[in-house]
C-alpha cells in the first residue's frame, strides 16, 4: 500500500511533533524512582510511615534551621512567610541558606516529597528563586500562587505523555 503525499506530510508532522513533546519527557522533573540505590534514600523495604516520619523530622532539626526566625522559616504546608519588606535580610542572611538545607533534607529522605499544597521541592526552590532575584518577582516568597503562574513540575511529564499520545491516534487516523 502506497501513501499519498498527504499523507506523508501528516505522517511527517505527527513526527516532528511526537518528537517535541514526548522525547523531552526525560528531562521534565529530574525524577528518579526510589530503589534504594542511594544511602539515606527511601527504598521500597521500609514502610511508608516511617519514610514520611523521616522526611517530617527536617523540619525540626535543630541542625537545619538554628539561626532563621521561625516566623520566615518554610512548613509542612510549602509556606514561606516572608514580609516582602524582609526580603534582603532572608535572601543575605541564614535563612536562605537553612531552608536550602531543609528541602536538601527532604530529598535525601525522599526524592519525590509533596508538601501539603501539592507543591514539589523544585517548586519551592523555583519559588525561593524568584524571590530572591532581582525582577518583578523578587519579595515574592507566596508559594502556591508562584505554581498557578508558571504551573507546578508535577504534572509536567504527565502533560507531556498525553500530548504525544493523542498526536499519534490523530496521526494514526489521518493515515488510514
Amino acid at each position: 500500500m502506497a501513501l499519498t503525499m498527504n499523507q506523508l506530510s501528516v505522517l511527517a508532522a505527527a513526527f516532528i511533533c511526537i518528537s517535541l513533546f514526548c522525547c523531552r519527557t526525560g528531562m521534565a522533573d529530574d525524577y528518579t524512582p526510589e530503589r534504594g540505590y542511594e544511602p539515606e534514600k527511601g527504598t521500597e523495604l521500609q514502610d511508608p510511615t516511617q519514610i514520611v516520619d523521616k522526611a517530617l523530622l527536617c523540619f525540626n532539626d535543630k541542625y537545619v534551621y538554628s539561626s532563621c526566625e521561625e516566623s520566615y522559616r518554610l512548613n509542612e504546608g510549602g509556606n514561606l512567610k516572608v514580609p516582602a519588606e524582609k526580603t534582603d535580610e532572608y535572601c543575605n542572611g541564614p535563612c536562605l541558606t537553612e531552608t536550602h538545607l531543609l528541602l536538601d533534607c527532604l530529598e535525601n529522605v525522599m526524592t519525590s516529597f509533596l508538601f501539603y499544597n501539592k507543591a514539589t521541592i523544585q517548586d519551592v526552590r523555583d519559588t525561593i528563586h524568584a524571590g530572591c532575584s532581582h525582577s518583578e518577582e523578587r519579595g515574592k516568597f507566596d508559594v502556591a500562587e508562584h505554581m498557578r503562574a508558571e504551573g507546578s513540575k508535577a504534572h509536567k511529564a504527565v502533560n507531556q505523555i498525553l500530548i504525544g499520545i493523542v498526536l499519534m491516534i490523530a496521526g494514526t487516523g489521518l493515515l488510514y
